[in-house]
Order: C-alpha cells, then structure tokens, then sequence
C-alpha cells in the first residue's frame, strides 16, 4: 500500500553528513521523496569533507540524496542552504542563487504565525561551550569505535526485522559531560537569540535533537542523519514539531513525533 505523503510548509535537516560511513542516507532519502513542502532549510554539515579527506566514500544513496534536493528545488522549493563546519568549504560561495539553491551564511525564518527565527548550524558557539564536537569528551578513537558499534548493532537489528536504534546517542546520554555541554550550548543559544530581539532559533551541530521553550524563546535543534535520524517541520499554522525517522527491511517506514515541550532553564539566559 502507498505511503501516505507528508505535507508541511517547511523542513529543517543538519548534520546529514554525506560521505562519511555512517550517514543514514537511505532514512533521508526516504523522507525527502515523500514530503510536499514550501521550504528547506539544510543547516549546515550536509556533506561530510573532513570525512572524504580521510577516505573517499560517496555511495550511489548519498548521491542521490544531492539529486533528490536539486530536483526539489527545480520543482518550486525554496532550498536555503547554511554551510555549518564540516561543509565550510562551501561557505565562500555567496551568490544569492547556486544550482536554484541559496547559500548563506544564516537566515531569519519567520513562521506562519508570524515568529522570527534565527537559523544558523551552531558552531559559532563552541568558543561558548569549549568543545567543538562530541569527540572532545569521548576522544576520537572510541567515538568511532562507538559509532562502527552502532553500524554493526544496527545490521543485526535490522536481520531480525527491527528498526533503527542508536546505541552511540544512547550511550552518550549516559555520559554526564555529554549534559553538561548540552546545557552550555542551549545556553548560549537562547542568549544570542535574546540578543538579536528574535523569538527562537534553529540550529544543529550538536547531534542532540530538541525542542524547548524558555521565557517565551524558542530553542529546535534538529539533530541530525548519523544517530538520531530526526528532522523539524513547520506546519502551515507554524506549528514546529521534531520527528524520529526509523525504518528496516522488514517494515514500513515510520515517523515518531516528539511533542514540543516547556521547560525552563536557569542558565537559559
């Protein structure tokens, strides 16, 4: 039976991370084919260059991730695309439209009920945080390690009909440092946010997916395709919701929904 088509007014996805072995392509593609939308925002680490520099990797499902975002874009969608780190090559082209799509350095969304926010990937805050990746506080080795962990947990999972789980976000939930910056990230977003006089902003880098309020500012994160596989929508009153994406062999694709949530933070600002 044909899956029933998404329609939203707009998608926010990061930290795809094409070219690197442990992108989810094949989750994303399956999403980007099946939704109707107005806008896409890409914020940032869509491909992975610090990954091909160390191994070329460009499987036929990354490429046609890249196909599938040009086509969207011939086709009437708006496609803004905001380099983040590990695409910061691509930062260097300001051209205001390239292959019908725009690339810039942030953007200032406003929803349809009338919310100003601000998009950006959220490297700009590691100086805040005092760490620029996860593998700050796991090392470099065990973080691969851990993700080669959750390829491999992943495939047996996906043998026995199951879908994706992943063991590395897991993991890293457990670690209290993993919180703590966290924590000093949201931070230090809510306060640029403050700052600017906006009502919230979209960003990713962290790979922790979340939608909060505090104080009436608006922190989404949209996660990312190498462990949680989660993307934000907008829908055409301008309600944002953050959605799991999870799928195996054996069964049909299916979107978890998280619920926005209210929580306030005392280091928000």
């Amino acid at each position: 039976m044909p899956q029933a088509r998404l329609n939203a007014r707009t998608l926010f996805i990061s930290d795809v991370h094409l070219g690197s072995k442990d992108c989810k392509a094949e989750f994303l593609l399956h999403l980007l084919k099946r939704v109707d939308i107005e806008r896409l925002y890409l914020v940032g680490d869509i491909v992975d260059f610090w990954a091909m520099k160390r191994q070329i990797f460009w499987p036929d499902q990354h490429h046609k991730v890249l196909q599938q975002i040009l086509a969207m874009a011939r086709n009437g969608v708006e496609v803004i695309y905001i380099p983040g780190n590990h695409d910061e090559v691509m930062r260097k082209y300001r051209h205001p439209d390239v292959a019908s799509i725009r690339i810039q350095r942030q953007a200032i969304h406003t929803t349809a009920d009338n919310k100003r926010l601000l998009v950006m990937h959220g490297d700009a805050f590691d100086a805040e945080t005092c760490h620029s990746r996860w593998l700050s506080f796991v090392g470099d080795h065990l973080y691969d390690f851990l993700l080669w962990l959750n390829r491999t947990t992943n495939r047996i999972r996906n043998l026995f009909g199951h879908n994706y789980w992943s063991l590395s976000a897991y993991v890293k939930s457990q670690i209290g440092k993993a919180e703590e910056v966290i924590g000093r990230y949201r931070a230090a977003s809510f306060r640029e946010t403050k700052k600017r006089g906006l009502d919230g902003i979209v960003c990713g880098h962290i790979h922790h997916p979340e939608l909060v309020e505090s104080d009436g500012l608006l922190y989404a994160n949209t996660g990312d395709w190498v462990e949680n596989c989660t993307a934000l929508f907008e829908n055409h009153d301008g309600e944002l919701s953050l959605m799991k994406y999870t799928f195996s062999d054996a069964q049909p694709a299916r979107l978890s929904r998280f619920r926005r949530r209210r929580r306030a933070y005392n280091n928000a600002t």
